[in-house]
């Protein structure tokens, strides 16, 4: 689709021209490795964003939880995070066998400021420190290994701007509920009833660790 009067930017300098420059200490925050504030806000966080992209550049980001600590540190340049049951589309982990550069953003709910790590990635079917990834009995069947390449951390202004934490802004109702959802756009031959009890909250917590749900 063609739309009309636009303005495109095509370069990096005509991108300093609209935003400006980063000051240098901006340029200077990131490190190659994790440092002890890195590891304790590891430790401290139970969710990641995972960004990755096909051999085209198609790009997935996939949501990663679990309780806090989820991800397991190996050494300074190197982290391990779980996978747990899911819908087993696992585009993210088909980007990595294809493209092995990923981007991780990490939350502590509450904090506006976020960890950000980018680096390698590698799909492990075993190693020795899964026994210590077991979470009410799940052995994770597969781990994503990153080998750290830069690691930083970032200010809190989209949360602020969101309101994100602010309770005040919440208001889960303001879109169809996910069983709405499906029946209009996934499963239009089950009944509401059915999809309002497949999608409860109370199922999904009976089978978050469910290898075979």
């Amino acid at each position: 689709m063609e739309l009309e009067g636009l303005t495109e930017i095509t370069s990096t300098g005509e991108l300093e021209e609209v935003v400006g420059a980063p000051l240098q200490r901006v340029l200077d925050k990131q490190r190659p490795a994790l440092h002890a504030l890195d590891r304790e806000w590891l430790a401290a966080s139970p969710f990641c964003l995972v960004a990755t992209s096909d051999a085209d550049g198609r790009c997935d980001v996939s949501p990663k939880g679990d309780p806090p600590g989820f991800t397991h540190v190996l050494d300074d340049t190197t982290i391990a995070i779980p996978e747990r049951p899911g819908n087993r589309r696992v585009d993210g982990f088909r980007n990595v066998l294809a493209n092995p550069h990923v981007g991780l953003l990490y939350f502590i709910p509450g904090r506006g400021d976020t960890l950000r790590i980018n680096g390698r990635a590698r799909l492990l079917r075993d190693a020795p420190f899964f026994e210590r990834m077991v979470v009410k009995g799940h052995r994770p069947s597969v781990v994503l290994l990153v080998e750290v390449e830069e690691v930083f951390h970032h200010c809190s202004k989209a949360f602020l701007r969101s309101g994100l934490w602010d309770s005040r802004t919440w208001d889960p109702e303001a879109v169809p509920s996910r069983a709405h959802i499906a029946k209009n756009l996934e499963r239009p031959n089950d009944s509401m009833s059915e999809l309002e009890h497949y999608y409860s909250d109370e199922r999904y917590a009976k089978l978050l660790y469910d290898a075979k749900a």
